[in-house]
Formats: structure tokens, C-alpha cells, sequence
């Protein structure tokens, strides 16, 4: 078995996009794991991890490691504190979206195939084969049959 530890940042990967600027460093294969993943987010005051999304086959986990981050949800905005654990269960229900600032952990299985829904922007993202597409563009079943 393989050790690591939360707080070590030697691995980190790094977004600059405006927004969800973070720090993170992956720590599911780093021990190893096969079903479970798992990241630690570093996030400075009102950078998000990613946009408000919800799994349609895999349930997330966010662990509060340090800071005061916010939690948004379908009913509305939390505060998180260190120790809080919170799950995002499948479906729109377990929407969710992370927003500094503070370092929290996020862990998820990793079974695909996977679908994740993005409600505001009106997306949907396929993996295999890690494609993003417009709900909008949904077609019959028989289109084009």
C-alpha cells in the first residue's frame, strides 16, 4: 500500500482559468486506488472547483481540509467549515458546486461510463468518450434511422 499525505503539494496541478483558479493534487491513483478517486482543491476567496454539476452514475464526496468555503447546492448556499463532510448523491439532488476560500477534498468514484449534467450552461459531458454536448441538441431516438 502506498502513502500519502493530504497536505503534501508536490504533485500539484494547476487551473488558471478566471473563476476556478486552484491548486489541486490528485490522490486516488497516487495510493493506488482503482474505484475510488480523489482530489485536494486549494482554493483562494470565490474561485470554484468547477461549475454547479450533478453525476447522473457517481456519487462525490467533499471533505472540508482548511478555510470557510461555500457550498451551493439545489436549496441554496452554505458555509463549510474544517471537518465538514458533505455528499453529493446521483442526480439532480446531489448538485453541486464548491467555492473558496479553503483546501477541501473531493472524492468520487470512478466507474464510466459517466454522464455529468451542467443545469445553467445547458450541458451535458459523456465520458467515454470525454465530450461535452448541448442539452439542446437532443434528438429523437429515430432521428436520421
Amino acid at each position: 500500500m502506498r502513502r500519502v499525505n493530504l497536505f503534501d503539494r508536490s504533485d500539484d496541478r494547476v487551473s488558471e482559468r478566471p473563476g476556478y483558479r486552484w491548486r489541486g493534487s490528485g490522490v486516488g491513483s497516487a495510493i493506488g486506488a482503482a474505484a475510488i478517486g480523489g482530489s485536494v482543491y486549494e482554493l483562494d476567496e470565490e474561485e470554484r472547483t468547477f461549475p454547479f454539476h450533478f453525476h447522473h452514475g457517481m456519487e462525490e464526496w467533499v471533505l472540508v481540509l482548511s478555510g470557510s468555503p461555500s457550498l451551493r447546492t439545489p436549496t441554496g448556499e452554505s458555509k463549510l467549515r474544517a471537518g465538514d463532510l458533505r455528499c453529493f448523491p446521483v442526480g439532480p439532488e446531489g448538485a453541486h458546486q464548491v467555492r473558496g476560500p479553503g483546501t477541501v477534498l473531493i472524492l468520487s468514484a470512478t466507474s464510466t461510463p459517466e454522464t455529468v449534467e451542467y443545469p445553467e450552461s445547458g450541458k451535458l459531458g459523456a465520458t467515454p468518450p470525454r465530450k461535452i454536448f448541448r442539452v439542446g441538441d437532443a434528438v429523437d431516438y429515430w432521428d436520421g434511422e
